[in-house]
């Protein structure tokens, strides 16, 4: 029985004769169900249409869909010495791609910022044995997948090694996580984000959003929240969720005031 992938957000779908009747992260209000209706394709059949392709993205290795699918969003495989930890991920897996991170050194971890970006995180586990696949506990009902190798973990930090840190910031989700990589932006440190602080188009601050299709702002406390998280952290550079969707430098300074900007936009 084929494996489904909602068309509208890429999240997949234990196997079955038929396809799910509705997609619950579609159906949540920071999402939408395609003006078209709900609709689904098997694995085979996304392979079919669209490929998966890399290229470097500010210093990281990076994979994506061409042409694009669902929300867009490419993966970054953040490399150690004994092997990549995938942030975000994508909804398609290929023995190209599976080709490429092994390249790399491999997967030792997979860690996703929050349920938009769960895509095919079974799947890429399984590819490299069954490695850990990071998601924030607080999230758990929007595993549309299931798989032994999901680590649900809890509170506001993991260490997936002495120079990974997942950081629980909550906002645009419950368990809305930052990634903190010491090692990055050549040992001054960097912020893996997705689009829980958002790079703006002009890759000079951020923003932030409960929704970001359906306009729903985040409210004061819920961004000072964010900001409290990231204030312990060290960091000269931030990653967004799209290719090149990037604050190069002087990222700390860049976040602080995109912080006061927002409160100030949205104070009475």
């Amino acid at each position: 029985m084929p494996l489904w992938t909602c068309e509208q957000c890429g999240a997949q779908f234990p196997d079955s004769a038929v396809p799910p009747v509705a997609c619950p992260v579609c159906e949540d209000e920071r999402q939408y169900v395609n003006w078209k209706g709900q609709t689904w394709l098997t694995s085979e059949e996304l392979a079919k249409r669209h490929k998966l392709v890399w290229r470097d993205d500010l210093g990281i290795p990076g994979i994506g869909l061409e042409p694009g699918f669902a929300i867009g969003q490419r993966a970054l495989l953040v490399p150690e010495a004994d092997g990549c930890v995938m942030w975000d991920c994508v909804p398609l897996v290929t023995p190209e791609g599976v080709d490429y991170v092994r390249s790399l050194g491999g997967l030792k971890a997979i860690a996703v910022s929050h349920p938009h970006y769960y895509g095919a995180v079974a799947d890429w586990s399984e590819a490299f044995g069954g490695v850990p696949v990071y998601l924030h506990g607080d999230d758990r009902e929007f595993v549309t997948r299931p798989h032994p190798a999901i680590v649900p973990w809890t509170g506001d930090n993991h260490r997936i090694s002495d120079g990974i840190t997942l950081v629980r910031t909550a906002g645009h989700f419950a368990g809305g996580t930052i990634l903190h990589w010491r090692a990055g932006a050549g040992g001054q440190g960097a912020l893996l984000t997705g689009d829980v602080a958002m790079v703006a188009m002009d890759r000079r601050s951020v923003s932030f959003m409960y929704s970001y299709p359906n306009y729903i702002p985040l409210n004061a406390a819920a961004v000072q929240r964010i900001a409290r998280a990231v204030a312990p952290l060290t960091f000269d550079r931030i990653y967004g969720a799209w290719w090149g969707r990037n604050i190069a430098g002087d990222a700390n300074a860049a976040f602080e005031a995109s912080v006061r900007r927002y409160l100030a936009a949205i104070a009475d």
